[in-house]
């Protein structure tokens, strides 16, 4: 009796669809696989705003001259997220990273019907959290990012960084620990 593997979800399959037009020649199939997927964020978190637009693009020019290696093993985002990652930490080995600018960050409790007081309070607990973000060894402050801000599993945060699941996961217990503390120090 043979089992049919799990269909994969429809963004997959798109993704999937725009990968193979894109070895074709198609680039506007590629520039929706740049919209779809914008890394920024993550780049942010790990090498700073400052260069995150820079490390983002870098990552993309990577992806396109390497597109024909894409197996589909994976979904194109950890793919990509994989690409992301190692050119962020090339970036971090060239320089070093400036605090995330909290203007850029999504989120919803800086809404302009806030008082001002109540985002001037917001944004400096975002900077001096993002300051502490950065205190931490760039491989723990990258699997913090992806599993906790990013929400990726373990496997794919290993897929991503190439490490194995067990240094995955003890690297996350490490980073939390540490940002805990660091956070208990109000440092």
């Amino acid at each position: 009796m043979s089992r049919n593997p799990p269909a994969s979800p429809p963004q997959e399959r798109d993704d999937a669809e725009l990968v193979r037009r894109t070895t074709l020649g198609e680039l506007a199939a590629f520039e929706q696989l740049v919209d779809r997927h914008r890394p920024v964020r993550v780049a942010a978190r790990i090498v700073g705003s400052d260069d995150a637009e820079d490390v983002s693009q870098d990552a993309f020019l990577r992806a396109f001259h390497r597109l024909e290696h894409f197996r589909g093993d994976a979904p194109f985002r950890s793919w990509l997220l994989r690409i992301t990652h190692n050119a962020a930490l090339d970036h971090l080995g060239r320089r070093r990273p400036e605090p995330v600018d909290p203007e850029t960050l999504d989120t919803s409790e800086q809404s302009p019907s806030r008082p001002p007081a109540d985002r001037l309070e917001l944004r400096e607990r975002i900077e001096r959290l993002e300051r502490k973000l950065h205190g931490l060894p760039h491989q723990h402050r990258a699997v913090l990012v992806l599993r906790d801000a990013e929400g990726l599993s373990y496997e794919e945060i290993a897929e991503i960084t190439g490490t194995p699941l067990g240094s995955v996961k003890g690297r996350l217990h490490r980073a939390r620990r540490e940002f805990i503390e660091m956070l208990r120090a109000n440092t």
